[in-house]
């Protein structure tokens, strides 16, 4: 029976050390606990509570071979290998036809444009007759046209960006 209890008592006084956990070294935004790793690659000793890292992914097996010596590069976007394939023709339509609703946009969008700059008057517009009594209405007035144009500007701008990214034309 003392025998069993010095076990016993043996054992629970190695507990302890079983549970607690090795010096942890991070590494940039690695962690590893071999010390003689760490020193190799210069980390520095997390202290101050335990510390739990959570393994995440891979890189798929294209994006590491980016990541070579240190700097990591973004891979460009890859299809899947299970991603269906689309005939060339059939490309050169959805092109064609994205051009043409791009087009379309950029028509009602420069139309828009012109509509409020005439309103706007270049920053005089046409006052009404509450806003000759009040003359804050016409600033707030003024200032919403003011930004309307630049919105207007800034989609027309945006559509002649994405027409001059489709193939087949520097776009207008």
């Amino acid at each position: 029976m003392t025998k069993t209890l010095t076990v016993l008592m043996a054992l629970a006084a190695l507990a302890p050390a079983a549970w607690s956990q090795d010096r942890i070294y991070r590494c940039g935004n690695e962690y590893t606990n071999n010390a003689s790793q760490a020193r190799e690659r210069g980390c520095k000793l997390v202290e101050g509570g335990n510390v739990t890292v959570v393994q995440g992914t891979r890189p798929s097996s294209a994006a590491a071979s980016h990541q070579g010596g240190g700097a990591t590069t973004a891979a460009p976007a890859a299809s899947p290998s299970n991603a269906p394939r689309v005939d060339a023709n059939d490309q050169r339509a959805r092109d064609s036809d994205a051009r043409a609703i791009l087009e379309a946009e950029l028509r009602k969008a420069e139309a828009r444009l012109a509509e409020l700059s005439k309103e706007y008057n270049n920053g005089e517009p046409q006052r009404t007759a509450l806003e000759l009594r009040n003359p804050q209405v016409y600033i707030e007035r003024t200032a919403e046209l003011k930004a309307a144009v630049a919105r207007a500007e800034s989609d027309v701008a945006g559509i002649k960006r994405e027409l001059a990214r489709l193939p087949g034309g520097a776009g207008r």
